[in-house]
């Protein structure tokens, strides 16, 4: 959850895809936030019941999107009833899903994700190092991920929102996240 000064630090997908390899990191404030966001990713990933694997990625794709200044949330309930793994909002406004696949039968057995491109400007497929990434389509961006960070291996082609739908998944996101700080809140 980045302030806007230090989200004005990157510009672009592609500064922030170079700001991340080239180790560059947000402000103390920015850090500060992201650290107070990773304390409760372990409490908001157990809502759901996930394999030790998807938790890892899950993790580390979390981690990615918090360095290159998006705000990103998991299981993110989509308008057409299907549930993203991770949606991230940008400074701009801008969607991003990122599906995150632990193994060939994950990929083979489960085809919802085109349900999902609807609802974003980018998507990726949130991948480990050993998954055989040729049966990937190869016109989705690609994140190599495990349980301590990130790296975009194929920058996702930008597929521009509506207005109207941007506005719509975007206070479908403000809404999620305000239930689950509340839901964060009561339980402390």
């Amino acid at each position: 959850m980045c302030d806007a000064s230090s989200a004005d630090v990157i510009a672009s997908t592609e500064d922030d895809c170079a700001a991340v390899k080239s180790g560059v990191r947000l402000d103390a404030n920015a850090s500060a936030a992201f650290d107070e966001q990773m304390q409760n990713v372990d409490c908001l990933l157990s809502l759901a019941p996930r394999s030790d694997k998807t938790l890892a990625l899950t993790k580390g794709v979390i981690r990615l999107f918090s360095d290159m200044g998006l705000t990103p949330i998991a299981e993110f309930k989509l308008a057409n009833g299907r549930r993203a793994d991770i949606a991230a909002l940008d400074r701009r406004g801008k969607v991003t899903i990122a599906e995150i696949k632990s193994c060939r039968a994950d990929f083979e057995t489960d085809q919802k994700w085109p349900d999902y491109l609807d609802f974003c400007d980018r998507f990726y497929f949130a991948v480990d190092s050993v998954f055989p990434s040729e049966l990937l389509p190869g016109g989705e961006g690609l994140i190599i991920a495990d349980s301590y960070g990130a790296m975009i291996s194929r920058i996702a082609d930008d597929r521009p929102l509506a207005a109207a739908r941007r506005k719509a998944v975007t206070l479908r996101f403000a809404r999620q996240a305000a239930r689950r700080a509340l839901l964060l809140q009561s339980d402390s």
